[in-house]
């Protein structure tokens, strides 16, 4: 809270209504004169008294003291460890207010800071399927789990078990040992559940991450849509009898696992992406399809999540670009080239750029795979590569596709967007803030036609929208 001059004494603002969302899923009320105050467990429509914890320049942060009047999108959450582990934090809240509360963020970024309104607002296009829809998880051994406030006022051995699962917030040094996720579906908890014991049953140690020892680091499980598994564990040191009796166990264990890998860990942090990851069953991949286009999926491979609505999101994009025969396409920060892949069999040709070099390997050899030889992949950073060079080289696009980071478009990238004047762009965003501010700079000679959100990530507050943006028919001469 800080202390002398500047310390803050909580204060409780009673009887609040509760009256949208705010970014990290926490929700908003005011104070009576006007003040926002972003609060942690309550959801829009409650009635709450808040205890505030924190006061900072412009903005107060607290929690949910009280409820009074829960609202009436107020729901049970499904699972036991709702508010604990730090995901889900939507579980709360009905799926229909969920959807009500992101379209309106889209639409409120796009008018206050893209300072413009699209010609067509289409409405959210939510998940069919709220849970176990992700095709990816990573868990965490831990010496220490978490223990819950009730766990906490006990004695004995319980203070000292090793936990499975998520990391807590704000506790880089403690696991919530998970029994059941609903992120991921079958076999994904009893493999997860099958590690934990068969390691603990061995009496090996989970990792330390304050004395940096221990055995047992890091669990991934990886599903496909049609069907294949993944599974690769995170070993701090090589014990060749160890991970031989565990691997073979979970493969006796489970015949529905395609592909089991393992890497040796040896560093500080949990990050594999730099290490070699051997293959000790199955090919080293897993395979997921988008329509007729099929993926070769390594563990170091980045793809969409919610595989489901991905297709969706992706057949809006397509939509949007209404792409010809005879079009030449850009597709920026392309990843692993899955939406070039797709949009490849639509236009002439398609040139992906990414600046994370296994990705654009594993785009190439995708492409390869699917007899594809319409789309060609560059690695580097956009703001770097598309230079005039790039564009004499490729030929200029008819419509461009980018679907950048969080943060946004480079500025360099869309001062080069400007100077192209492409026909058409379809922006894909997962940040509707910085998605609005680009196209706020970009309608100097563009304009928003169409803005569509999509939820990729229900029970959370993220949410991805496309754009199509068009190249206005009469430029300025000021």
């Amino acid at each position: 809270m800080g202390r002398g001059k500047g310390r803050f004494n909580p204060i409780i603002l009673t009887g609040r209504t509760i009256t949208g969302i705010a970014e990290d899923s926490k929700s908003v009320c005011r104070t009576d004169d006007g003040q926002v105050c972003f609060v942690e467990g309550a959801v829009p429509g409650d009635v709450v008294d808040v205890l505030v914890l924190q006061k900072k320049k412009g903005f107060l942060i607290g929690v949910m003291q009280k409820l009074i009047t829960p609202s009436p999108e107020r729901v049970e959450p499904v699972c036991e460890h709702f508010g604990i582990c730090g995901g889900c934090k939507w579980q709360n809240f009905s799926y229909k207010g969920q959807l009500a509360e992101k379209q309106n963020k889209v639409e409120q970024a796009i008018l206050r800071i893209g300072k413009t309104e699209p010609k067509e607002f289409l409405p959210i296009l939510g998940c069919e399927e709220p849970y176990y829809y992700r095709n990816k998880l990573e868990y965490t051994f831990s010496n220490k789990r978490w223990l819950t406030k009730d766990e906490m006022s006990l004695e004995g051995d319980i203070l000292k078990e090793p936990g499975l699962g998520f990391h807590r917030p704000g506790a880089f040094d403690k696991i919530v040992d998970i029994n059941h996720c609903y992120l991921q579906p079958d076999p994904s908890n009893e493999i997860r559940n099958f590690v934990k014991w068969f390691a603990k049953e061995q009496e090996w140690p989970f990792f330390n991450v304050r004395a940096r020892e221990g055995f047992m680091r890091n669990l991934l499980i990886k599903t496909s849509s049609l069907g294949e598994i993944m599974v690769m564990v995170s070993f701090h040191y090589d014990d060749q009898d160890a991970i031989k009796l565990l691997l073979d166990a979970m493969l006796a264990r489970f015949d529905d696992i395609t592909t089991l890998l393992y890497v040796i860990n040896e560093k500080a942090n949990d990050t594999f992406l730099d290490l070699p990851c051997i293959t000790y069953y199955g090919p080293g991949y897993i395979v997921e399809m988008l329509g007729k286009v099929k993926y070769k999926l390594g563990p170091k491979s980045f793809f969409q999540t919610n595989i489901n609505q991905t297709i969706n999101l992706y057949n809006i994009a397509l939509d949007f670009a209404d792409l010809k025969s005879t079009d030449n396409v850009y597709d920026l920060y392309t990843g692993l080239g899955s939406i070039a892949l797709y949009a490849a069999a639509h236009c002439k040709k398609i040139v992906g750029v990414e600046n994370v070099e296994p990705a654009i390997e594993d785009a190439k050899s995708n492409a390869i795979w699917n007899n594809i030889n319409n789309a060609e992949f560059v690695v580097g950073n956009v703001e770097d590569v598309m230079n005039d060079s790039f564009i004499e080289r490729y030929g200029r696009p008819d419509v461009i596709i980018t679907d950048p980071p969080r943060m946004g478009m480079h500025g360099n990238v869309v001062e080069t967007l400007l100077k192209l004047e492409c026909p058409k762009i379809v922006y894909i965003s997962c940040n509707p803030s910085t998605q609005a501010r680009d196209i706020q700079l970009l309608s100097e000679k563009y304009e928003l036609d169409k803005l569509q959100a999509v939820d990729m990530f229900p029970q959370t507050n993220h949410i991805e929208a496309v754009a199509l943006l068009t190249l206005k028919s009469v430029m300025s001469n000021g």
